[in-house]
């Protein structure tokens, strides 16, 4: 996901005159940080790229003051993505390391407010998007000779899962028209492309309610699987736009993630055994094989649900791989606890 924002935000640079890309940071005019809040370690590695940047402006500095700066401007730099979200002024007011944070539904507004850095302000933005898809940017793909592409389908989740944070960085789900994405993936074919992978946060929740569907009241999830958030508008389905990318681009190989255990519905499990181009490879993320502690998640299944769907998997699917996710050692009331005597026990020791 994050290599495909960065390909929309190339478009969005280019289309307000940016026109060179640049592999190395000492001689770029702008500098992007794509960042991930999933992991804590994906957040230092980010604060020690800022750190070099941060040298980096510094030097610019010296030498300007001795005539051997190779720019008249030190270079921006720019924190993208859902550690943006998720930090905002705590980024900017880091010595002066950053000069604009920028959310995922905000990218379209980089050139105004790389603008202000030039007046001396400093850019934010991180409003989330109801509506916010980029379906009418064709991005500029950074691997431009590579064979294989990915294509963002939907944006965000309302799965609201207990550890994760992808709804608050990321915001609720919203798909692109099944149009845009055809265009899109006809663009990559004429240009050689082999293998798609369609992406969103939540993907095979893809909701297109721009669209009419008879069979729209049929809509279902995986059995004995649930959800939280009820759809309002029921439109064409992720099997639907499987039926329709697989039909009209039957030499391209289709492959998508991430996905929920929750919608897969038989439909799509028959689509994707009885059509040649999409790969037999699924990804159903478990997350735990405690039914008590999926409850604790929030996950809307139970571990017998989850089995008896993998069951149903390999038994349409009979070559199917199947891979998953597991959070292992989640922290429950009765963890505090045990922590808390340990932890005093010590103390009286």
């Amino acid at each position: 996901m994050n290599i495909n924002d960065m390909e929309i935000v190339l478009a969005i640079m280019k289309n307000s005159g940016y026109k060179e890309v640049v592999t190395d940071p000492e001689s770029a005019e702008v500098i992007f940080v794509n960042t991930c809040a999933i992991r804590e370690n994906a957040e230092q590695r980010v604060w020690q790229r800022l750190n070099y940047f941060w040298f980096l402006k510094r030097e610019w500095k010296v030498n300007a003051a001795t005539g051997r700066a190779k720019s008249l401007k030190p270079p921006k730099v720019v924190v993208l993505g859902c550690m943006a979200e998720r930090l905002k002024d705590k980024i900017l007011d880091s010595d002066k390391m950053v000069d604009v944070v920028c959310g995922p539904d905000a990218y379209r507004d980089l050139p105004r407010l790389l603008e202000e850095v030039d007046y001396g302000q400093k850019g934010i933005n991180t409003l989330l998007s109801l509506e916010e898809t980029y379906a009418d940017i064709s991005p500029v793909r950074i691997s431009e000779n590579s064979i294989t592409a990915f294509v963002s389908v939907m944006r965000g989740c309302n799965n609201m899962c207990a550890f994760c944070i992808v709804p608050f960085t990321r915001g609720r789900e919203r798909s692109r028209p099944v149009e845009s994405i055809i265009r899109e993936v006809g663009e990559l074919w004429e240009s050689g492309v082999k293998e798609v992978t369609l992406l969103g946060q939540n993907v095979n929740s893809y909701n297109d309610d721009s669209a009419d569907r008879e069979s729209g009241a049929n809509w279902e999830y995986s059995e004995g699987f649930s959800s939280r958030c009820k759809v309002k508008n029921m439109g064409l389905r992720f099997a639907d736009l499987l039926d329709r990318l697989s039909v009209e681009f039957p030499e391209m190989r289709f492959r998508f993630t991430s996905p929920h255990p929750k919608d897969y519905p038989d439909e799509l499990l028959y689509l994707m055994r009885d059509r040649h181009n999409i790969c037999n490879l699924i990804h159903l993320p478990a997350q735990s094989g405690n039914s008590r502690i999926l409850e604790q998640m929030r996950r809307g299944y139970t571990r017998e649900a989850y089995l008896d769907l993998v069951k149903k998997i390999r038994s349409i699917i009979p070559d199917v791989a199947i891979t998953s996710d597991f959070i292992t050692g989640k922290p429950t009331q009765n963890l505090y606890v045990t922590c808390l005597r340990i932890g005093l026990l010590r103390i009286l020791m």
